[in-house]
Parts: structure tokens; sequence; C-alpha cells
């Protein structure tokens, strides 16, 4: 009997749904976490942040702090930049001897990261930087995470633009190999995620510049995935068109609330497309390899990747990178030239020269790049570290 129906006409995937319940925007981050923790029910709030943000007097962390008040159960201040597992296991020993009901993230995408890992060590009882061995998706076959009766959960402030909160993956450095580990479990997503544009008032500005280049690393390698469907794609592009002009409308006008919060919103919809199932590529593959080695900052490697990602790949997907440029205001111009443009414009590395890589490490670097599985999944396919080094050797 003849099939009635032919699939083979249609795409098909899967689309998957984060549990994430709120994004609370435009409000001040302290009043907003306070309303989170009440609306949660939790009494014993831990705040988890980055020694940059613990050296301010009366910054994002401290009007968090001092907003929840006596709910507030501790404080730990001390993760570092790509997120050690040390920092990870140390900030979560303290939660739990502060008998936390509810983390709050107060930072960038590595102190985000950090507390979702966390929620791991205190779900799973991880209390050293060696027990996290067996659940990363790296290890080939993680262990299954089993969850406790209501597992504790978190918040996250953002202070840049890098959107970790609103993804249940986490990145962790095994200093002992200096490799980039990936960790995710659903429930690692925050709960809320709050845009507060005067919580990035602090921040760098080349932090702000570097972080609203890796969100449009996530918008052009989501866009551009073969996992893009039309439920990724539209968000993808609003996301890459909101930064494109906020960003340069931020370093032209520091003070400038709206611009800043076009970019929080630009952040969230450029990373929606790979937290929904779609993927990111060699761009950030390549990056997790030269920021675990290098100590790149990861909006550096977004910098200095992405443009020459986008030409390696533009022999198998040109068509798809016009509708980039369109989305960037300029359809008659190369995307892969309007990223690099944007780049320059904001003043942010342009070569793995100016992030003092030397020629001499490509081929360490290509070959770490080939562990990561998002290689696996870039539009144009990479099989060899011969072809992330044609990548490199662009870039440098």
């Amino acid at each position: 009997m003849t099939p009635r129906f032919d699939y083979s006409a249609v795409q098909n995937g899967v689309i998957a749904i984060q549990p994430q319940e709120r994004i609370v925007f435009g409000h001040p981050a302290g009043e907003a976490a306070v309303a989170e923790a009440e609306r949660y029910g939790a009494r014993r709030v831990f705040v988890v942040s980055c020694r940059s943000l613990a050296r301010l007097t009366g910054g994002p962390l401290q009007r968090v702090v001092d907003a929840l008040g006596q709910r507030c159960a501790g404080v730990y201040s001390r993760i570092s930049a790509h997120t050690p597992r040390e920092d990870v296991v140390a900030a979560a020993a303290a939660a739990r001897s502060a008998n936390a009901d509810l983390l709050v993230a107060v930072g960038g995408g590595s102190t985000v990261d950090a507390t979702k890992a966390m929620l791991l060590c205190l779900w799973m009882g991880v209390d050293t930087p060696q027990g996290l061995d067996n659940f990363h998706l790296n290890s080939g076959t993680p262990e299954e995470v089993v969850l406790p009766a209501n597992p504790i959960r978190m918040v996250a402030v953002s202070t840049t633009l890098s959107a970790s909160e609103f993804t249940s993956l986490a990145g962790v450095t095994d200093t002992r190999i200096s490799q980039k580990q990936l960790f995710r479990h659903p429930l690692m997503v925050p709960r809320s995620a709050i845009l507060d544009p005067a919580a990035t008032f602090d921040t760098p500005a080349w932090l702000i510049s570097s972080s609203g280049m890796r969100a449009v690393d996530h918008a052009v390698e989501s866009y551009c995935s073969l996992l893009a469907n039309p439920a990724t794609e539209g968000l993808s592009l609003q996301g890459l068109k909101l930064l494109a002009q906020s960003l340069p409308l931020i370093k032209a006008q520091p003070e400038n609330m709206k611009a800043r919060l076009d970019a929080q919103f630009g952040m969230w919809q450029a990373i929606a497309g790979s937290a929904d199932g779609a993927s990111t590529g060699a761009s950030h593959g390549i990056g997790y390899a030269l920021g675990a080695t290098f100590d790149v900052p990861h909006g550096h490697t977004s910098c200095v990747l992405l443009p020459s990602v986008m030409r390696w790949n533009a022999v198998v997907n040109a068509e798809r990178q016009r509708a980039l440029s369109i989305a960037m205001g300029a359809p008659g111009t190369p995307a892969a030239d309007l990223i690099s443009d944007l780049v320059k414009r904001l003043e942010q590395p342009q070569t793995l020269r100016d992030v003092n890589v030397g020629r001499d490490s490509l081929d360490l670097i290509a070959t770490r790049a080939l562990s990561y599985p998002v290689l696996k999944l870039n539009p144009r396919s990479v099989s060899s570290a011969a072809d992330v080094r044609e990548i490199l050797d662009m870039a440098w």
C-alpha cells in the first residue's frame, strides 16, 4: 500500500523548551531578586559573584545583597574567568554550609556557568573537583543525574551580554588538562533571569562589547545551524538585528539605558535558537579550545574567529549568510565583512595575533578543538585538524 503522507518533503526535528519560568526586565536587580525569592518561597538565598564585582562600592552585587537583607544567607564572590572546577566546588561547599534554598548569580558568563554547575554539585553531593569527572558531556556517557526532592534552583542577574542565563548548559574548565567541559541538565537553567540595564553600567566597556560579540556569535551560528528551523530562525535574526544596532550605540553613548536593554533583549533572542535545539558550530568549538588553552576571554574568541569561520563556511551556506546581511541592514555586503567591521568599530581584537597567539600554537589549538562536539555540527563538515587549521590560518 502506498503511504498516504510523504514526510520526505518536510523538515523534522525536536524543539527543546527550557524549564525557565520568568524573564524580568527593566526593574532594578535588587528589587527583582527579592520579588523572585519571595515568589519561590526562598528564605536562605546564597549569592554567587566574582572578585571584580566584589571590589565595587554600590555595584550590582552590593545592591542585590543589600536588597535581600536578612534573606541573604551568604556570598561567594571568588569565581574566576573560564569557571575553574575548583571555584565551582568551593562555592558549592559554601552554599551547602549556609543551608541555601536558592542561589542567585550576579555577574557574567563565568559566574552564571559556575552557579549552574554548583546546582549539580549540590544535587549530587559532589565535594571535590574530581567528583565532576563522570558528569560532563565530553566524558562520552555522562552519569545520570538523579534529582533530590525539591532540588535547589537559581536566579541570574546579568552584568554582561554572554547570555548564559538562558541555557541549561554550563562550561567548566578542568585545570588539570586546560579543557573546557560541558555539563547539562534541564533544571540547570535559571528559574528566573533578571535583565536590569543598570546592572551592566559597572562592567568595563571592553567586556560589554566583547560579550556582545559573543551574543552575535550565538545569533550567527544558530541561524546557520543545520538544525535551525522556523521556530529558531526568526529569533536568531531579530537578536542579530538588535545587537548590530545597540552595541555601537552603547559604545558611543554609555549612559543610554534603552540601548543597553535592547542589547539584553538581543542577547536573549540570539541564544534562544541554540537553547531550543539549533546548534552552534566551529566558532564556538574552536573558541572553547582557544579560551581554555590560552585564557582568551570568550567574547574575544568570537571576535577573532567568527568572521573566518563564516568565510570558510560560505562555500556551503552563502544564501543563508545573505539573510544575516539583511538583518544587519546591509544586504549587498558579505555578512563576514559586516561582522569584521562591527568588531573593528567596537575596538575589539580582530586577529589571533591581537590576543597574543603565535602561529606555532595553531596546531595545538586545532587538535584540541576537535574534542568539542559542536564542531561536528558545523554547516561545513570539519573532519580533521587540518580543517580547523585552515580557519585558524585565516584568523591569524
